[in-house]
């Protein structure tokens, strides 16, 4: 599989993940749709794993800064970087039709960096056991139902960052199947590959 096509499995997974912590938690409460730090490490706490989370994301919001410096140098009003390092570029269509923003992406692709696991996972929000027990209960129900390759949780009740066939038979047939587990209606469109 070609790493464009992983790249959007993780996009769904992470969608997926983002509808199982919005419907459990609900719009005001319980997850923080990953804008803020739950805890350093995974929660595992340890001086190491704090600290060197900590100079990744400090890395990692230099090198975004770098970034943002050259798009406006490119001609782009692009905000600073959060204080997770991200950067709120507003309207993403925009962005991909605009000849301009495709030429500074273009030229300030070398500076694009990905967000480090360290960092990414220290931004994901603690479950409640309700959620855990969903998010098993749903990966159990994809890989009984035809998506065999579809992510286990990890301790913590978040789904392993794995690749995963999203666009076979089975995945469709499974995503159907399973979508009233995470609160989604059995008839809502297949997301399409």
């Amino acid at each position: 599989m070609s790493t464009r096509g992983r790249a959007r499995n993780r996009v769904r997974l992470a969608g997926m993940a983002s509808v199982v912590a919005l419907t459990v938690a609900g719009c005001g409460g319980g997850g923080t749709g990953g804008d803020e730090v739950a805890s350093a490490g995974n929660g595992r706490s340890s001086a190491g794993s704090a600290k060197g989370s900590s100079s990744e994301l400090a890395d990692y919001i230099e090198a975004q800064r770098k970034w943002v410096g050259c798009l406006r140098d490119a001609g782009l009003d692009a905000p600073d970087p959060d204080a997770h390092g991200k950067v709120d570029l507003g309207d993403q269509s925009k962005w991909k039709r605009d000849p301009k923003a495709l030429k500074a992406q273009e030229t300030c692709a070398k500076l694009s960096v990905p967000v480090p696991e360290s960092v990414e996972q220290a931004q994901q929000p603690e479950l409640s056991k309700e959620e855990i027990s969903k998010n098993e209960k749903y990966a159990s129900c994809m890989q009984e139902h035809g998506a065999a390759d579809f992510p286990d949780t990890e301790d913590t009740g978040h789904f392993q960052d794995v690749t995963w066939d999203s666009t076979s038979a089975g995945a469709k047939r499974a995503t159907r199947e399973c979508a009233s587990i995470i609160g989604v209606p059995s008839n809502a469109p297949t997301p399409q590959g």
